[in-house]
């Protein structure tokens, strides 16, 4: 495994790095204070094949490969994080499934459109009682002829308030445990879909994060994903990938906390020296560059597993390496962002600086798609099963 970018990397970090610059970094704070989801910002992304990035191009993605692709949400979400983890969804827990489990209809289908961007996928896991405990499914699902009647309530659905379509899992069969789980292809506008409320957020405020009522929503049987019992495994391998994804964002958001709190302790000047010049402020920087670094390379290690499983349903997974990036990446950016936050002093409490919103977003990365304590049981389960 080599972990340096190839020429092909290079260039699509330059224009991950120029598109965040231009198109993503003004809007920023605007859409953190609002909660405006960047509709626009999503659509020129498209265009670069950043909907779709790793997805084949037959099936209207960009073609390229996982580490291609952490390196395009880490640059955006070094700017802004919300839209770094709009574009992972669209990726990861969308359109990842459905290549993976999917029949060929259901890629043209669905995978087509999303990954060019032309429509906003969702991930509807999370139930109110089912977080860490994701087989406690209560929305079911009951077949009636050639159609599915859905009924239940799905919790912190990113992209939900604005999406097209969403893999929903619900129990088929409720006597098989998780083994009675399946998932599913909703389209927003079939009857009975609703988005009940947009939940309101410490952090990444844009993401149009939605409670999803679902309830006799009636689904196409043709819309069910890799066939009945098998949904618990369709959503474990999928956060699988989420979690590289999360790692990419965290990162991202790590080293932009970095550049800021870099940049200002060049400027800042106090007992008339740049605050740079002050131990104390190094060495918190070089600490932050130390484990901005390492992250990355954990992050690449499992992007570059990814490449080689490919699309395969198969073992062997990257289970282990996954989490193990997303557990140190969203736990080395809490530490990063608190240090940028503490050496503007009390400018980094001020929403005038943007570490200050760096510190806000970072928050969910140790949360969604497992939390640390999650990570730490699956870390703990593959060492000691070995």
């Amino acid at each position: 495994m080599n972990l340096e970018l190839t020429e092909e990397h290079k260039l699509i970090q330059k224009t991950a790095r120029e598109f965040a610059e231009k198109e993503v970094k003004p809007l920023a704070h605007e859409i953190d204070e609002t909660g405006r989801f960047p509709r626009e910002t999503v659509r020129k992304a498209a265009e670069l094949g950043f909907t779709g990035v790793y997805v084949p191009e037959k099936y209207g993605g960009a073609g390229m490969d996982h580490i291609s692709y952490t390196i395009v949400i880490e640059e955006i979400s070094r700017v802004c994080a919300s839209t770094g983890v709009i574009l992972s969804v669209c990726n990861t827990l969308f359109c990842d499934p459905i290549l993976r489990f999917g029949n060929e209809e259901q890629k043209r289908k669905y995978v087509v459109p999303h990954a060019r961007g032309e429509r906003i996928g969702c991930y509807c896991l999370t139930e109110p009682q089912a977080g860490s405990d994701a087989a406690n499914q209560k929305t079911t699902a009951v077949r009636k002829g050639d159609t599915y009647i859905l009924n239940g309530t799905k919790a912190w659905v990113t992209n939900g308030a604005v999406a097209d379509a969403g893999i929903v899992y619900a129990v088929t069969d409720p006597s098989k445990g998780s083994k009675g789980i399946s998932a599913f292809i909703i389209e927003s506008r079939f009857p009975g879909w609703k988005v009940a409320r947009e939940e309101k957020k410490m952090g990444i405020n844009a993401t149009a994060t939605a409670e999803i009522a679902l309830e006799d929503c009636e689904v196409p049987a043709a819309n069910l994903l890799g066939g009945e019992g098998i949904g618990f495994r369709i959503a474990l391998r999928t956060l699988d990938d989420g979690r590289v994804g999360i790692a990419a964002q965290a990162t991202g958001i790590a080293q932009g906390a970095f550049d800021e709190a870099s940049k200002y302790a060049q400027q800042r000047v106090a007992f008339g020296q740049p605050i740079a010049n002050f131990q104390a402020i190094r060495f918190m920087l070089a600490d932050m560059a130390t484990e901005i670094e390492a992250a990355r390379i954990l992050l690449r290690r499992a992007a570059w597993l990814q490449d080689q499983v490919g699309f395969s349903t198969a073992e062997p997974r990257y289970t282990l390496e996954a989490s193990i990036a997303k557990l140190f990446a969203s736990e080395m950016a809490h530490r990063a962002c608190d240090k940028a936050v503490q050496i503007h002093g009390g400018y980094g409490y001020s929403r005038e600086y943007p570490v200050e919103r760096m510190y806000r977003d970072q928050r969910i990365t140790e949360l969604y798609e497992g939390t640390s304590e999650i990570q730490r049981l699956v870390i703990a389960r593959h060492l000691l099963s070995s």
